[in-house]
């Protein structure tokens, strides 16, 4: 598959991707929140469109089964739709696991944060999200320049002439020059360096 890089330095261009990122480590903060009220570490999922919470690291003992699936391959857990309580308890005993499930949804309502479409920022950006699902795309900011990488070629003036001919287009970034991809790695890595450094 071809990959096209791409930067551009327009206040609105790098202000929509700085918004994104600026969502997303909120979106973090919050799981990390919501992993405490629950004792364990939330994972951050991802499908073809969105950031969202996934299950939560707990113990694989049996007991916690009443409330949460089988952890996965990694050791999450995700909560239960319903409670499944053991057989040969009493009624009072099945009442209280109800209300403690309650509880648990009640919880995890009340402090997950909402999905995170990234999509829509790609919209405001101008790039066909159609293409995107097709063939996939990168973006983020360094040092008030915004980098690309997509999986198909975004050029003005196709762009231009598709929209008059009002034909389907693969959209255009607002300042977009490309570049390349040597020139894309280098400003990756000094994204990934400035994470690690943040983190530590």
């Amino acid at each position: 598959m071809s990959s096209y890089f791409y930067k551009s330095s327009t206040p609105k261009t790098v202000a929509i991707v700085r918004d994104f990122y600026s969502c997303k480590d909120a979106q973090l903060e919050a799981m990390k929140r919501l992993g405490e009220h629950f004792g364990g570490t939330v994972a951050p999922m991802r499908d073809i469109t969105s950031h969202f919470a996934g299950g939560v690291k707990l113990s694989s003992r049996r007991e916690l089964d009443v409330h949460w699936r089988r952890p996965d391959d990694y050791g999450y857990r995700s909560l239960r739709q319903n409670p499944i309580p053991p057989k040969g308890i009493t009624k009072e005993q099945r009442a209280a696991i109800r209300e403690e499930h309650k509880r648990l949804v009640g919880l995890w309502g009340e402090h997950c944060p909402p999905r995170l479409c990234a999509h829509k920022y790609w919209d405001q950006l101008g790039v066909n999200t159609g293409n995107l699902m097709l063939s996939g795309g990168i973006k983020f900011e360094v040092s008030g320049m915004a980098y690309f990488n997509l999986g198909f070629d975004i050029n003005e003036a196709d762009h231009l002439a598709k929209l008059a001919a009002d034909k389907p287009s693969c959209g255009w970034i607002e300042g977009a020059v490309e570049i390349t991809a040597s020139e894309f790695e280098a400003a990756r890595r000094v994204k990934l360096d400035s994470k690690e450094v943040a983190s530590a």
